[in-house]
């Protein structure tokens, strides 16, 4: 009986790991920039953001596994630059960055999230 619940445990961890999928990012180019879009493993977006000379730049927005987005970030040239905004479920905290260096932090209340 032993041996046959360590099978089937085996059994069962070996499918599980074969069928989870391993999603491939999508880099789409848009004019002197390259689009990236990141996925988790049940298809749905992670992060969206684009790249130049191979360095962040410009908006990125990272999501939770059911589509919410859990960050708004900023980049210019591969450093933090401008608002941030990090969402929890009750809170937004808004920072704010120049130079990669974090200059100001704020918290808000959830019903402030349309102001973004």
């Amino acid at each position: 009986m032993k041996v046959l619940i360590s099978f089937l445990l085996v059994f069962v961890f070996f499918t599980s790991i074969s069928i989870a999928q391993n999603v491939e990012p999508k880099f789409e180019k848009q004019d002197n920039l390259t689009k990236a879009t990141y996925y988790f493993d049940n298809g749905n977006i992670k992060e969206v953001g684009f790249f130049k000379n191979e360095k962040l730049q410009g908006k990125w927005v990272t999501y939770n596994q059911d589509g919410k987005i859990t960050a708004i970030a900023n980049y210019q040239n591969g450093k933090k630059e401008g608002k941030w905004f990090v969402i929890s479920k009750d809170t937004i905290k808004e920072l704010t960055y120049k130079s990669n260096k974090l200059i100001e932090i704020k918290n808000m209340k959830g019903n402030e999230l349309s102001l973004i």
